[in-house]
């Protein structure tokens, strides 16, 4: 297959990226630190195709991914996570990871949505935290949810043109950006884990991948609980 994944520079995208690779298939991987792609092209230097860019430009996705074609599979897994203190709103950090994850998703979708094939999958990554509301990720679960709605939407409006659309919904995954959590991270499991979870169900062609299982499952049914309800469970057990 020939399958694009962006933030394949570290964390889960490089594990897919590596995995697909090690299978046999050609990966575009891309993503803004080049010497990390780097190593994936020292690897497997005739199957990975490095494209060094910023998803937050469209300029740069224009000049990255326009020539492009025929693409099986594409992962848009490149984001950030900041947390706010809501006290002391800060409007720039909120601004950065809504630019970051979702307009840098739909930078992407502009160039990527023509060039994937008839039968293709398109999985945008999201977050177990669009699920149900958490303190501190105003920013960060905000912008999952945007994401997890896009993926909702671009479902209904692709299947005409047989794209299949999947959300990536994981819990706590170790990766650098969790590095810098400063709390508890229930049930974290690490990115080989996350990699072999998102690649069977993308395999499946499941509209919804989230994992583990055990941990997204509690999420999923708190946020489907009456408001009251939701708040005092998340006050007395998930605050941090």
């Amino acid at each position: 297959m020939n399958i694009l994944i962006t933030g394949a520079s570290s964390g889960i995208g490089k594990q897919l990226a590596s995995d697909y690779l090690a299978d046999g298939h050609r990966v575009f991987c891309c993503g803004r630190n080049l010497q990390a792609l780097e190593e994936l092209k020292q690897q497997h230097p005739d199957s990975a195709i490095l494209l060094n860019f910023d998803v937050a430009s469209l300029e740069d996705c224009g000049e990255s991914l326009s020539s492009l074609q025929s693409l099986d599979l594409v992962i848009l897994n490149a984001g950030t996570c900041e947390y706010i203190d809501a006290e002391n709103f800060d409007a720039k950090t909120f601004s950065r990871v809504i630019r970051i994850n979702v307009e840098g998703t739909a930078n992407c979708l502009e160039y990527l949505i023509p060039m994937i094939k008839a039968g293709g999958t398109l999985a945008l990554m999201g977050s177990s935290s669009s699920f149900l509301p958490l303190p501190r990720a105003e920013a960060y679960g905000a912008s999952k949810a945007a994401i997890e709605y896009l993926a909702r939407t671009l479902s209904i409006s692709l299947k005409p043109s047989d794209i299949n659309v999947s959300y990536i919904a994981p819990g706590f995954v170790e990766t650098p950006l969790t590095e810098r959590n400063d709390f508890p991270m229930p049930m974290q499991v690490d990115v080989i884990f996350a990699s072999s979870k998102i690649r069977k169900g993308l395999e499946n062609s499941k509209e919804l991948i989230h994992f583990p299982g055990k941990f997204t499952w509690i999420l999923k049914i708190i946020g489907i609980l009456p408001n009251r309800i939701q708040q005092f469970l998340i006050t007395k057990t998930l605050a941090y």
